[in-house]
């Protein structure tokens, strides 16, 4: 009796059997009381209308999976009021209706999700939730795997954004992480490959330091660029090509006569603006003079009560006053360094570090950015020819006059939707540059779709060839980098599964709440079964 009560599912059931199949299973045979209640009227009835097995899946013993094979009837209701014919067993204390797992079951998996620590509770076996991380960083499969690996993906991961990188493995052909380095460096990688003289295959982002690390650690294998960002790169230089400006970490592309149109656009721009402010206030006075309150002015025009207020207490519409500048800004030190840049201090570290004794809290980058302009503007040569540059005209939509994205000169033809279609047709008919560029991007496309690498070097001449400042830096990239790019195109290898291990290392990462170190991060990542 004790052993019936021990596989039994709940209060209610009777346990007639239970066997072993196949050596895995236990199938434990069950029945419901003999008597069933009417769930309207609680009336008891015996009388059968019919029956039927629900199988349902209970707690494991020792290892191995319960199944429970529970026969429950239907019964008739004799009851003359009741409008309920018929009805069958209920067993909520065991396991909701349409369930296919015991409610003890099912309280398991929802105290998967939660911490270790309160599910160690519910089995049965408490520990605290340091004992759980000494435990994982104590069954660290890393330090003795040395499993045969024939394609690894490599990729960097940041511990701190901008600050401090790490370094992922990951066995592409059994889609799992082999291996998490604590940071970025040629040396770590170099040494890492050095010990896995069986791989065959090297898959990286463009960066060179995983390309250097795979040369020196892994001569025998073959490198592969990634194709997602080979398409990323061209995207960008696109966009930058597109630009009027360019973006602030690249080289200028414009000449003076075009910087000098910018800053006139720029200044009807700032004329354009004070005028709509005009009008705004012309409006708030006339409201007013109508004997309108500020309440009914903020009803009608949707602007905030006090920001009316502001407006009518003036006589003229004001200007946008300029934000104090503070010790996070190199402004704040500008006198200073004027006088140091005349002195002939113009190294930026040195720079960063004296006004730092000064009061300055910001970054290196922001006072890199101030010197920059001070450089370029003493390079200007006014009294001489200017230099010769890219000063093709940009890229802008017919219909607005904006600068088009790049993503509508990436785009393939049969993903552009209708207006897309036309807009491109357009483009194609009135900017030689637009028609330069997405006959690239196409061609480009369908050479890493070909799988045959022969038309590669065609493309990069013809690309050079177009003496557009930004396709032919990425060109000539391509051709330092042409062999793994190549491989890219023969070989179906890709870094897609580094980049989702990625995201799954930054989910884990934030939710040790700063507890993720070396070790423990490695021991989350690693799959249990690795070395099997």
């Amino acid at each position: 009796m004790r052993a019936q009560l021990k596989w039994s599912p709940g209060p209610g059931v009777k346990v007639l059997g239970s066997t072993l199949q196949d050596e895995e299973n236990w199938v434990v045979s069950a029945a419901a009381k003999p008597v069933g209640i009417c769930p309207d009227c609680g009336t008891q009835s015996r009388h059968r209308h019919g029956w039927h097995n629900r199988r349902l899946q209970d707690l494991p013993v020792q290892g191995q999976v319960v199944k429970i094979k529970l026969a429950l009837n239907r019964w008739q209701c004799r009851h003359r009021k009741c409008g309920r014919r018929t009805f069958t067993d209920r067993l909520p204390e065991i396991a909701s209706p349409y369930m296919r797992r015991t409610e003890r079951m099912a309280e398991i998996v929802g105290l998967v999700g939660r911490p270790g620590k309160h599910l160690m509770h519910r089995l049965g076996m408490p520990v605290s939730d340091d004992t759980i991380l000494r435990q994982l960083k104590r069954d660290n499969p890393a330090s003795t795997q040395k499993d045969t690996i024939r394609v690894v993906g490599i990729d960097d991961w940041s511990w701190r954004h901008s600050s401090r990188y790490g370094t992922i493995m990951v066995d592409l052909e059994r889609h799992s992480v082999v291996d998490v380095l604590e940071d970025r460096s040629v040396e770590s990688a170099k040494s890492w490959l050095q010990e896995r003289p069986t791989i065959e295959v090297v898959s990286r982002d463009r960066c060179g330091l995983y390309a250097q690390a795979a040369r020196e650690g892994a001569p025998q294998a073959r490198q592969v660029a990634d194709r997602f960002h080979l398409v990323q790169n061209l995207r960008e230089a696109i966009k930058e090509q597109m630009s009027v400006y360019g973006h602030a970490n690249v080289r200028p592309i414009l000449s003076e006569d075009a910087i000098a149109s910018a800053r006139s656009q720029q200044r009807r721009a700032r004329l354009a603006h004070r005028q709509s402010r005009q009008e705004i206030f012309d409006t708030f006075q006339a409201l007013r003079q109508q004997g309108l309150t500020y309440s009914e002015i903020a009803r009608r025009t949707g602007n905030e009560r006090r920001s009316i207020a502001n407006w009518l207490t003036s006589n003229a519409p004001r200007d946008r006053n300029r934000a104090a500048l503070n010790p996070t800004s190199p402004l704040y030190f500008e006198a200073f360094l004027a006088e140091c840049w005349k002195d002939g201090n113009r190294v930026g570290r040195h720079l960063f570090y004296d006004i730092k004794n000064r009061g300055y809290t910001g970054s290196r980058s922001n006072l890199e950015r101030l010197l920059k302009v001070w450089r370029e503007v003493e390079n200007i040569q006014p009294d001489g020819p200017p230099p010769e540059m890219d000063v093709s005209e940009p890229v802008r939509d017919p219909d607005t006059g904006h600068v088009v994205a790049a993503a509508l000169c990436i785009k393939p033809r049969g993903l552009l939707t209708d207006r897309q279609a036309r807009k491109v047709y357009a483009l194609k008919q009135g900017s030689r540059v637009f028609a330069i560029m997405r006959g690239l991007a196409m061609r480009f496309n369908g050479i890493l779709r070909s799988r045959s690498p022969d038309a590669l070097d065609e493309w990069i001449d013809d690309a050079i060839d177009t003496e557009l400042t930004a396709i032919m830096r990425f060109a000539s990239v391509l051709r330092r980098d042409v062999d793994a790019v190549k491989n890219a195109i023969e070989l179906p290898w890709n870094n897609g599964q580094a980049e989702g291990q990625i995201n799954r290392l930054k989910m884990l990462k934030r939710a040790m709440y700063g507890r993720a170190g070396p070790e423990l991060m490695r021991a989350r990542m690693l799959p249990l079964n690795h070395r099997n």
